[in-house]
């Protein structure tokens, strides 16, 4: 198994969208890219310790690349548009990539810089993961907990819904579309 962490705004549209994909084993919602060494909910959403929302994920790369992990990753979000995803605004919804290898590394500045020649005008961050801090209970499952909830409603379900169709081969079974 391998891990991979992004940051897209809201993490509870990032889980939803990466628990749903081949070979993603978990994903789990925290905080990072920050200066705080405990940095909670209430405190990233201040602003002022630097951390984004991301998730953090387990996958099998022999069912999954980290390549097709990135292609939905930038599919899936808005990396034009700094530290702000739709509604959410704040440097804590901030596009971010957080590297735990060399080999990340590369494969994802090759990935932007493919975006920046199509005319992508990229401004996701490439950085090295230093810390990863797992988010309050409330917010794991967020999506399957509260599939009712206005927020779910408008923000996630299209999400997923745009995901299940444009990457079905990347779909578990279980999670797709019988249309």
């Amino acid at each position: 198994m391998e891990v991979a962490i992004f940051g897209g705004g809201c993490f509870w549209c990032t889980e939803a969208t990466f628990k749903i994909l081949k070979g993603v084993s978990s994903v789990v919602p925290g905080y990072a890219g920050g200066s705080a060494e405990k940095p909670t909910y209430e405190s990233v959403s201040s602003g002022k310790t630097g951390h984004a929302e991301v998730i953090r994920i387990e996958f099998d790369p022999a069912k999954i690349s980290y390549h097709d992990l990135l292609t939905v990753f930038f599919a899936t979000h808005d990396p034009t548009t700094m530290n702000k995803q739709g509604a959410d605004v704040g440097t804590q919804y901030r596009s971010v990539v957080l590297y735990t290898n060399e080999e990340q590394k590369i494969e994802a500045q090759k990935f932007v810089n493919e975006l920046k020649h199509e005319g992508v005008a990229v401004v996701t961050e490439l950085v090295p993961l230093e810390q990863f801090t797992e988010a309050e209970e409330y917010h794991h499952d967020y999506f399957t907990k509260n599939k009712s909830a206005a927020y779910c409603q408008i923000v996630i379900a299209p999400k997923v819904e745009k995901l299940q169709k444009r990457f079905a081969e990347l779909i578990e079974e279980a999670y797709k579309k019988n249309d």
